[in-house]
């Protein structure tokens, strides 16, 4: 029984050992594009991700927010203004991306429900309505 164990545990180590060591090869070469990186996770990943020496394209809702974020970040990061949930700014920002990445692009996506830790009670029916669409239909104005 404890010989199980240990081998599961063991056998745990080592995939988790094996997952941290694998490597994305020429970092540099790399295009991630992020919405939301006025504040948040969004502006974190940014900031995390052009230290690491990725070309960042980052969608910020306002100017000041993306002022802020190239302040903040080397000449790698480059941004957009993008409000998800207007189709005319989602269409310029994906040109804008198209210009930039050419057909090198893919479709990996990830998404940030921004609500935090702040009680549902707090928001409007509304507010939790355009979340909603925003994040799970993809287009606030649908």
């Amino acid at each position: 029984m404890w010989l199980y164990l240990a081998v599961l545990v063991g056998l745990f180590y080592l995939l988790r050992w094996y997952r941290e060591r694998q490597v994305v090869s020429h970092l540099r070469d790399k295009f991630v594009f992020i919405t939301g990186c006025d504040s948040g996770f969004g502006n974190l990943l940014a900031r995390q991700l052009d230290l690491r020496g990725l070309r960042v394209l980052a969608g910020c809702l306002t100017e000041q927010g993306a002022e802020q974020l190239r302040n903040q970040t080397s000449g790698r990061l480059q941004t957009v203004i993008l409000d998800v949930t207007k189709t005319e700014s989602i269409a310029a920002a994906t040109e804008w991306v198209k210009e930039r990445v050419g057909d090198r692009a893919s479709s990996y996506e990830a998404r940030e429900v921004p609500l935090g830790s702040c009680p549902l009670e707090k928001f409007g029916r509304h507010h939790l309505n355009q979340v909603m669409k925003v994040n799970f239909v993809s287009n606030g104005t649908n």
